[in-house]
């Protein structure tokens, strides 16, 4: 999906992207092998669009995350998805309550193979270094909640990851609600121990292993992973139907 997108360069909208879909304008490479410009486009119009296409296939193929997430508007990030998967984050983060930048108590990492767990006092300043291998984080609510704090937890991160947070993008395909919430519209059902915790539980669940209890450590672990596993659940249902709202049944790439 994201050789075909043209969303990202100046004066082309979804409108006009399915136009060039339509007039056989496929993707970055049929642009630049196209020896007129498509319907619509005067001489210097379509030089910039090649330009772009140009730019944006040579950052592909040198896997430059950094380009695309300066270029491409960030309701569009999902459509890098399936080119930078190798490099995907799924991330959630769990807090004490508090807003202040030491108030993350666990910082949840998948990568689509194994789940790794930074828990305040033992190895959190690890996440960052873990954060920094990553093009594309994936996130539930995370532009307004996990992201922010991560950021003012690790400043010395750069910070120029794309970033799908599924909240958004699962509102266009008219899942609207918390992760439960959305989960369950869509059948994905929880462990027993885990099934009906949410996020002031894992505040709770916080405060007792404070007080000494190893077992609640374990059980904020096993929801935290939960939440990061089905992200890419998630995304993997969410993605091809993005694709088709986009009017693109040509999902990959």
């Amino acid at each position: 999906m994201l050789e075909r997108t043209f969303v990202h360069i100046p004066g082309v909208g979804p409108q006009t992207e399915r136009r060039l879909w339509e007039r056989g304008i496929a993707g970055w490479r049929e642009a630049l092998a196209a020896h007129a410009p498509a319907p619509g486009f005067s001489p210097s119009r379509w030089q910039v669009l090649r330009s772009y296409a140009a730019d944006s296939l040579a950052s592909l193929e040198r896997a430059d995350h950094c380009y695309f997430s300066q270029v491409l508007p960030a309701c569009y990030h999902w459509r890098a998805w399936s080119a930078f998967r190798d490099r995907t984050a799924y991330v959630d983060i769990e807090t004490d309550g508090g807003f202040g930048r030491n108030a993350i108590t666990v910082v949840g990492i998948y990568d689509g193979r194994r789940v790794r767990s930074y828990v305040r006092g033992e190895n959190l300043n690890e996440a960052a270094e873990e954060l920094e291998r990553y093009a594309l984080l994936v996130t539930f609510n995370g532009a307004t909640f996990d992201l922010p704090f991560l950021r003012r937890a690790f400043p010395a991160v750069d910070w120029r990851h794309m970033h799908i947070d599924l909240r958004y993008a699962l509102r266009q395909l008219g899942y609207s609600g918390g992760l439960k919430q959305v989960e369950k519209a869509l059948g994905l059902v929880r462990e027993e121990a885990i099934r009906g915790l949410a996020g002031d539980d894992a505040i709770w669940l916080w405060q007792e292993y404070r007080r000494g209890s190893q077992e609640a450590l374990e059980l904020l672990l096993q929801y935290n992973a939960a939440d990061i596993e089905n992200l890419e659940r998630l995304l993997e249902w969410a993605f091809p139907r993005l694709c088709e709202l986009a009017g693109s049944c040509r999902g990959n790439g």
